[in-house]
């Protein structure tokens, strides 16, 4: 008996042709193309409440606004509104614009305005710097200055377990965390209160969250809402080790990422890939309770291949200029001169440093003559 091949639909994202089964999101197909070039990955729309291994996540925030310039081959009309590529599915023939669409740009930098209303700009004390997304979706995307005049919301840090803290203050109401205890564990005691500019994450009658796989509503948050208490205020990120590692577990698959600082263990984490999705969830024992290397068999370096201040971590010496940071910050200040050599070697780097106070020198002592 002959099998035929699965039908696959043709669409064109940003110029780039690519074929996906019928039943895929724009995301999802923006996705495969930067996961078959890496050098493609700026392509793929951001996410701030879409969460691939979450079902019903996304549709929410509207950081993923993509325009629909030809709808399919048989309906080639433009959608009349910038649609949401996380649950907006593909046809034969459908045209979408993102990057080089001037409308997605501008709407991108309102979406960053509103989600920044009431966040904090706490950054230089949150846990979540350097792996925040909100953080990477207003350096991309954002505004140089703000227009908020306004006084924003605030609440109180709230203990919702013995290794759980809520910072309500900087939460986007992505609904994350609601969807992954509600999908991994059957005593979801969390959820959206209110509504409006009312609505906030909480727990029933300041109930705590406690069951095995509490933590990874840590995991989940695009920022620093849900914190976890045995790390608090440790260490930043980008002075970390991250490394993989496994262990046998009857919870869970015991696959982690341990996070050094020398030779101390400060964190345990589920391992994420590069859109910062966690692979396999874990449970608290692998989480908070095993802090000792010799808990875990070390695999190697934790490869990040999400665009992060983690990759300055020097596990390589061929690290290259941030061609991206500098475009921009060319384009939003002014025109930077930067053609000195990027260079790793230490007496190389020696002999630059030498010669840079050499001419400081003569300058100052023209200033002083």
């Amino acid at each position: 008996m002959e099998t035929t091949a699965p039908q696959l639909f043709k669409i064109t994202f940003d110029g780039i042709e690519i074929e996906v089964p019928p039943g895929t999101t724009i995301m999802q197909a923006a996705r495969k193309i930067a996961e078959a070039d890496p050098t493609k990955m700026h392509l793929a729309p951001p996410a701030m409440c879409y969460y691939e291994p979450l079902k019903g996540s996304g549709g929410k925030c509207r950081a993923c606004l993509v325009k629909v310039s030809a709808g399919s081959a048989k309906d080639p009309r433009p959608m009349p509104k910038l649609v949401p590529s996380c649950i907006t599915t593909v046809q034969d023939g459908m045209i979408v614009e993102n990057t080089t669409n001037e409308a997605v740009v501008e709407t991108r930098k309102g979406i960053v305005e509103f989600l920044l209303l009431n966040h904090p700009l706490d950054c230089p004390v949150c846990d979540q710097a350097g792996e925040c997304h909100l953080q990477d979706f207003a350096f991309e995307h954002g505004r140089v200055q703000t227009r908020y005049e306004e006084d924003r919301r605030t609440f109180e840090k709230q203990d919702i377990g013995p290794y759980v803290q809520l910072h309500m203050t900087r939460c986007i109401l992505c609904y994350r965390c609601v969807f992954t205890a509600d999908q991994i564990t059957n005593k979801r005691v969390h959820g959206v209160m209110n509504r409006g500019d009312h609505a906030e994450i909480s727990t029933y009658i300041e109930k705590a969250i406690d069951n095995d796989f509490s933590g990874n509503v840590i995991d989940v948050c695009p920022v620093g809402a849900l914190t976890d208490k045995t790390y608090r205020f440790k260490n930043r990120v980008w002075f970390t080790k991250p490394v993989d590692a496994h262990c046998d577990c009857e919870k869970c698959s015991g696959k982690v990422t341990l996070w050094y600082r020398g030779d101390e263990v400060i964190r345990v984490t589920a391992r994420k890939n590069e859109w910062g999705e966690v692979k396999e969830f874990i449970c608290n024992t692998c989480r908070f309770e095993r802090k000792k290397t010799s808990d875990w068999t070390i695999e190697g370096p934790m490869k990040v291949a999400r665009y992060s201040v983690i990759m300055a971590n020097k596990y390589r010496a061929d690290l290259k200029k941030p061609e991206f940071g500098l475009k921009v910050a060319a384009s939003q200040y002014k025109q930077i001169d930067d053609s000195r050599p990027f260079v790793t070697d230490n007496s190389t780097i020696r002999e630059l440093s030498k010669e840079n106070n050499a001419k400081a020198n003569q300058r100052s002592l023209a200033e002083n003559n």
